[in-house]
């Protein structure tokens, strides 16, 4: 089951928050726990028992990793011991789906839940945070329905608060359900439609495409994975918003970015969050000199790398991105690099599309056609030279629409319109629009859903 499901928008989410609602403060986080289950079972029911098992070790462990000033260097080095050994056996386990994803089939949300449960182990080392007694609040936590299939990868501290009140007023749904409508509608009205270019030219072969239309084609799959991620992180933060759970944003504007770096500042913050404070700090940070941090920045985006997936398209993905925050690191030394305001920009639009290129094709020898095509390196077999200009005909509209809701804009409208009639009116209308689209043409599912 996903966000964009006629069995989601007119079944679960209305009878999930009926119910919800009608229990007792008392109750409401089993019943969470029940809905979130539910939700993963009509998703995947066969991982079902693993994602319980995994919620109920974890559970075990994080009581046995609180410290106490008067404990003894045996108790610290025990507390440790069962660190290391927990955190090696969450990531061996999630490493083993992913490297025979092809043969056990990868589990609905592994990437997402396992980081939030070495989130809570090791804040809960640090004594950053509390041991969590209650069972039922941490398994929300971890497998919470508004977040468990794409994120974002909160932190326990964050969700703690909103798990303890339960809360759930008319105020606080009709909140979230104004987000819900615009991240629907970032999914179902933009990446979806922009991103039939890319299915098309992923059809038509990409040996036969010119490279106006390569490039083309590498821009709308950039928006397509942005609206598409971008979509479901505003629907998971308006469910967190109707159940009174705040969830963090996950994106800050990206395409509006001065560099690569800057870029993954704003892309999936909670992701860049999670590798700079359990691995990029642990490791020292950049406070040991420039060599250490660019080691310290490889290995953080190899791990990157590999958590999106095993195959060698990833780690290319993962070594180009370092590579262009290194140079960058490395020209900020220059003052006239400093004050330049365009051509980052510019460069930014340049590489991410070519990075997504990387990203979304696994096949090396396709990866390798495709990247001749977009530099016309590589000979073109029946190529019609005009194919980029049907295109644009056909995919200039949505391209547009798509690069006005990369600016602050339409956020800047909502936030004006969405407690005005006009705007309420406008958000309905949206929404139900969406579930038409769906009704209609089926529902696409999350491009991170598949990690």
């Amino acid at each position: 089951m996903v966000f964009n499901s006629v069995g989601f928008l007119l079944y679960f989410l209305p009878i999930f928050l009926i119910l919800y609602g009608l229990a007792p403060k008392k109750y409401r986080n089993v019943a969470l726990l029940a809905g979130s289950l539910i939700f993963y079972a009509c998703g995947e029911v066969r991982h079902l028992c693993l994602l319980l098992a995994s919620m109920a070790a974890n559970y075990e462990v994080g009581l046995y990793l609180s410290g106490n000033r008067k404990e003894s260097k045996k108790e610290k080095r025990a507390r440790t011991l069962l660190l290391i050994a927990a955190v090696a056996g969450n990531v061996g386990l999630l490493g083993l789906f992913k490297a025979l994803s092809g043969i056990l089939g990868l589990p609905l949300g592994i990437s997402f839940y396992t980081f939030r449960i070495l989130s809570y182990l090791i804040d809960v080392y640090r004594g950053e945070i509390h041991r969590e007694w209650s069972f039922v609040r941490l398994a929300n936590y971890i497998c919470m329905f508004p977040q468990m299939i794409s994120g974002p990868i909160s932190t326990y501290g964050e969700v703690a608060p909103g798990l303890e009140a339960a809360q759930c007023t008319a105020e606080g749904i009709q909140d979230g359900l104004k987000l819900f409508a615009v991240g629907l509608a970032a999914k179902v009205l933009l990446a979806d439609r922009v991103g039939l270019l890319w299915n098309e030219v992923t059809t038509t072969g990409y040996e036969s495409i010119s490279t106006p239309l390569a490039w083309l084609a590498a821009v709308a799959y950039s928006m397509k994975i942005y609206f598409d991620f971008y979509g479901y992180s505003l629907m998971a933060m308006g469910l967190g918003r109707m159940i009174g759970v705040g969830l963090p944003e996950n994106f800050r504007e990206p395409y509006l970015a001065r560099g690569v770096r800057d870029f993954y500042r704003r892309w999936h913050v909670t992701l860049g969050r999670w590798f700079r404070n359990y691995v990029y700090i642990p490791l020292g940070g950049n406070r040991k000199g420039e060599g250490r941090t660019v080691l310290n920045l490889l290995v953080v985006w190899i791990l990157t790398s590999i958590w999106h997936g095993v195959t060698v398209n990833f780690l290319l993905w993962g070594l180009l991105l370092w590579a262009c925050i290194v140079l960058e690191r490395l020209l900020e030394r220059f003052a006239v690099v400093r004050k330049m305001r365009i051509l980052p920009r510019l460069y930014l639009w340049f590489i991410i599309p070519v990075s997504w290129v990387c990203f979304g094709i696994t096949d090396l020898p396709q990866l390798g056609i495709y990247l001749g095509r977009l530099f016309g390196l590589s000979q073109g077999i029946n190529v019609y030279p005009m194919d980029w200009q049907e295109a644009l005909a056909t995919y200039g509209g949505r391209l547009a629409a798509c690069f006005v809701a990369c600016t602050p804009f339409l956020k800047w409208l909502y936030r004006k319109g969405k407690d005005t009639l006009p705007g309420l009116v406008a958000l309905g209308a949206l929404f139900w629009y969406c579930v038409w689209r769906i009704i209609v043409e089926g529902g696409n599912t999350f491009l991170y859903a598949n990690f």
